[in-house]
């Protein structure tokens, strides 16, 4: 090895390095897991759900079978997946379900369904500039398709009810059929799922991934029947963030006081450069004389360099850092490690952080405690 190869800078660790983010995606998990796998986060994966299969859903037969039972007047695409898998399983089933659209006027929430339609050779009428169901009922509402009243409308859903959607249809007097195409249910494994709740109640997670309404309701489903749903409300509101991949996928989390942030476009890549843009952004940038520290989820970056840290010093570091250069003192840095009872404890926790940190960026304040020298 060569002098200047000994002395090379080391690089610069991962947008994500040192960060925790979980994922409750059902459909597509693999390729948001290599995402943010891809930028350093250390990626936990616990389904929320999981998708009924079409060729054994009784359900979806029956509600096929009444769209055909009379004349639809209008069909609401929701999904470009649904409506395409819709299609597709009635031809399994050798149901005329295209034909006998054909003389419907068929609405498309956003571009995907809007191709889905197209690629069942049907055409679509209209579609919304938002993607949202909201405009969809406002523009049916204003008469701008006919009267609602008695007309037959089928309303193709894709795992989210669209409450609104269809109860303000019904109200204007339609005969709506639901489409339940893809209905999301609890996985059958739910251990990772359980224990994702308690992990976000005792924020020993950074951020957590959603790709869905279904998704985002089951994870609070089950940490009600964990008796932690207070705790992981609290573990939002507290630092733990929640990034979903738009507005209708936070609507479970909004109503419960969840705040949560999207990215501008509905996708996978923008939801995990959304991750990327948060989390650093969160932790400040700490000048030690003459070292930088960031502190993240699991470790710190010192110098630009990654030092991932075991527990005790992780809760010491991070506790010195939320207060930067105030004095810490020993029973409250006791406070936050967890199984600790005594003073040394606390000094063992911080002998080791001294050890893996390299530099002297924590200082004893002699009978006070101690403090980031910052």
């Amino acid at each position: 090895m060569t002098a200047s190869a000994e002395h090379a800078p080391a690089p610069e660790p991962l947008p994500l390095a040192g960060y925790t983010v979980a994922v409750t995606a059902a459909r597509r998990s693999e390729e948001l897991v290599a995402l943010l796998d891809r930028r350093g986060a250390r990626v936990v994966s616990a389904p929320a759900i999981r998708i009924v299969p079409l060729a054994d859903d009784a359900e979806l037969v029956a509600a096929t079978r009444e769209v055909l039972a009379r004349p639809i007047d209008l069909v609401v695409a929701t999904t470009g997946v649904g409506f395409r898998g819709w299609t597709e399983a009635a031809e399994a089933w050798d149901l005329p379900l295209v034909e006998h659209l054909l003389g419907a006027r068929v609405l498309a929430r956003g571009p995907k369904a809007r191709g889905a339609i197209r690629g069942a050779g049907l055409v679509d009428a209209w579609s919304p500039a938002s993607e949202s169901s909201a405009e969809v009922l406002a523009h049916l509402l204003s008469g701008a398709e006919g009267p609602l009243a008695g007309r037959r409308i089928a309303v193709q859903l894709h795992g989210d009810p669209l409450p609104d959607l269809v109860s303000g249809l019904r109200e204007a007097g339609a005969d709506v059929v639901t489409v339940p195409v893809y209905r999301w249910v609890l996985p059958e494994d739910t251990a990772p799922l359980r224990r994702l709740v308690h992990t976000i109640a005792s924020r020993a997670v950074d951020a957590v991934t959603f790709t869905s309404a279904p998704a985002a309701a089951s994870l609070l489903q089950v940490a009600a029947e964990e008796g932690v749903r207070g705790g992981v409300l609290t573990g939002f509101a507290d630092g733990v963030l929640a990034v979903c991949v738009g507005p209708v996928t936070a609507g479970p989390l909004a109503a419960a006081g969840v705040a949560t942030v999207e990215p501008e476009r509905s996708r996978l890549g923008a939801l995990a450069r959304e991750v990327v843009a948060r989390l650093p952004q969160r932790d400040p940038v700490l000048t030690a004389g003459a070292h930088t520290l960031q502190v993240r989820g699991h470790g710190a970056v010192l110098d630009g360099r990654l030092v991932e840290l075991a527990p005790g010093p992780m809760a010491v570091l991070r506790a010195l850092a939320r207060r930067p250069g105030v004095v810490v003192s020993r029973p409250d840095l006791l406070a936050e490690l967890s199984g600790g009872h005594d003073a040394h404890a606390v000094e063992m926790a911080v002998t080791r952080l001294r050890a893996a940190l390299g530099a002297p960026v924590v200082e004893t304040v002699v009978k006070r405690g101690y403090r980031l020298a910052v």
